[in-house]
């Protein structure tokens, strides 16, 4: 059974850093796309970066140039760096990984930037 972790989140002021990262087991194979969502409290669950496993990445005009999604292919891991971080960016942020048009998602961390 295929497993999804998140890992660093937490409590950061205003213009400061948070480094993400998610870990998968369970699975046997390479996921065709991993990336990170978040949901505000309220608000719809929406993209903040993706990334292929050729590496092509995707980032909406909110997150870009701040945001920087990477992944270890070998072990099915993604990592998000966040920088000049936002209160607007309080979310919790759920890792998300694809294969075979299946989506496995972990249960998120909380992100909370203070003003």
């Amino acid at each position: 059974q295929v497993q999804v972790v998140e890992s660093g989140g937490g409590l950061v002021q205003a213009g400061g850093s948070l480094r993400l990262s998610c870990a998968t087991s369970g699975s046997n194979f390479r996921f065709n796309a991993m990336g990170w969502y978040r949901q505000a409290p309220g608000k719809q669950r929406v993209l903040v970066a993706r990334i292929t496993s050729g590496g092509t990445t995707t980032y909406p005009d909110s997150v870009k140039g701040r945001f920087t999604i990477s992944r270890d292919n070998a072990n099915n891991t993604v990592y998000l760096q966040m920088s000049s971080l936002k209160p607007e960016d309080t979310a919790v942020y759920y890792c998300n990984a694809e294969f075979s048009q299946r989506a496995y998602w972990g249960q998120g961390t909380q992100v909370t930037v203070s003003s």
